[in-house]
């Protein structure tokens, strides 16, 4: 007679990996190497997405340690977007007037290869606010009426029992000036099932608005599992948006970049952020250059429905916050319009490119 079935586990050691099909044997001293430096962590969702016939597979780059995570660059850093430089009390990054991030936990249902807190997530490491810091929080956002909305990230805040979800989404909302709670998260696409009703319920509350933001970074991480995950959420009420990182090798042409925009609208999240790759430890070999981003959406802009367009942006090291990098499609001719003369308000002329490249002169001459 059978016993049960297995239930597969999370791969967290280098020779599961192994074991797995997902890295070669004779890669096995390098993959320790790696994951002694940083967290690995595969659900069972994306073992099954990887080719593992594929040495190039854009699921597996992100995910399976590799080597020159080991390469750090004179450029990289363990804290490259300053959370550091605005955190006021634990668990607190207040860089933006408006908002502040609430880093919960410092754990992940699996661990990305770019993570730009790799070095502050993971075993070993603090996994979550002690109670009395999870107060002192709470206290810091009560005393700021400036703050409107919480961030909540981390580590993934998912990865928090729907029962402390629950207890954390009533504390927030009960705050008269938060009024929105966006929770930024991967465990719709890395691990769907843990999206359950009960956790769906615990992030709806009276008192504010519930956002979610996605982090995808290819199509193929849109599973049937990952699509119902996220209707769960939609259906409820709860409106997503996307984020997404520009990696090499995983999404840096324009048709991936193309079809998993269009993954996110139709599954109703709208595409929000394309993060350039920030300057982590050892990520060197999966950043882009900025001006290959520019063209990228550059090749997005028109041919592809403005639905699907996110804003490029850069976080600026040192903790300055993000700015928009996209490309440029206006620049001034050094003259003044045609219509000046008559304008109460004269109009400078400027170089208008459009979608297929071509200049046109703003205002047009009469």
């Amino acid at each position: 007679m059978n016993g049960p079935a297995k239930i597969p586990a999370t791969l967290r050691q280098a020779s599961e990996l192994v074991a797995e099909g997902l890295a070669p044997a004779q890669a096995l001293a390098m993959l320790e190497r790696v994951a002694a430096r940083y967290a690995v962590a595969v659900t069972p969702a994306v073992t099954e997405l990887i080719d593992v016939d594929d040495p190039n597979d854009p699921i597996a780059r992100q995910y399976i340690p590799d080597a020159r995570e080991l390469d750090v660059q004179p450029n990289e850093r363990d804290d490259p977007i300053g959370d550091h430089t605005h955190a006021p009390v634990d668990g607190i990054v207040h860089r933006y007037p408006d908002r502040v991030l609430f880093k919960l936990v410092h754990v992940c249902a699996v661990y990305c290869r770019f993570c730009f807190r790799r070095e502050m997530v993971g075993p070993g490491k603090e996994t979550a606010l002690s109670r009395e810091a999870y107060g002192k929080a709470l206290d810091y956002i009560r005393a700021h009426d400036e703050i409107w909305e919480v961030i909540l990230t981390g580590g993934d805040p998912l990865m928090l029992s729907s029962r402390r979800l629950a207890e954390i989404m009533a504390d927030l909302a009960a705050i008269d000036h938060v009024k929105i709670i966006r929770l930024h998260t991967r465990v719709p696409v890395a691990d769907p099932a843990r999206v359950s009703d009960e956790m769906v319920a615990a992030l709806r509350v009276q008192g504010a608005s519930t956002w979610v933001a996605l982090h995808a970074n290819h199509p193929r991480e849109f599973t049937d599992a990952a699509r119902a995950a996220c209707a769960r959420m939609i259906d409820s009420g709860i409106p997503m948006v996307s984020q997404s990182v520009l990696l090499r090798g995983v999404n840096d042409n324009a048709a991936t970049l193309t079809s998993l925009m269009r993954s996110f609208v139709e599954n109703r999240i709208k595409p929000y952020y394309l993060h350039h790759g920030d300057l982590a430890p050892g990520t060197a070999h999966l950043r882009t250059t900025i001006a290959e981003g520019q063209a990228l959406m550059r090749a997005l802009r028109g041919h592809v429905s403005g639905l699907c367009q996110p804003d490029y942006v850069l976080d600026i090291p040192g903790g300055y916050g993000k700015a928009p990098i996209g490309p440029d499609y206006l620049s001034q001719t050094g003259e003044m319009s045609g219509n000046a003369a008559h304008a109460t308000s004269p109009e400078s002329s400027y170089r208008v490119m459009d979608y297929c490249g071509d200049m046109h002169i703003y205002p047009p001459k009469p």
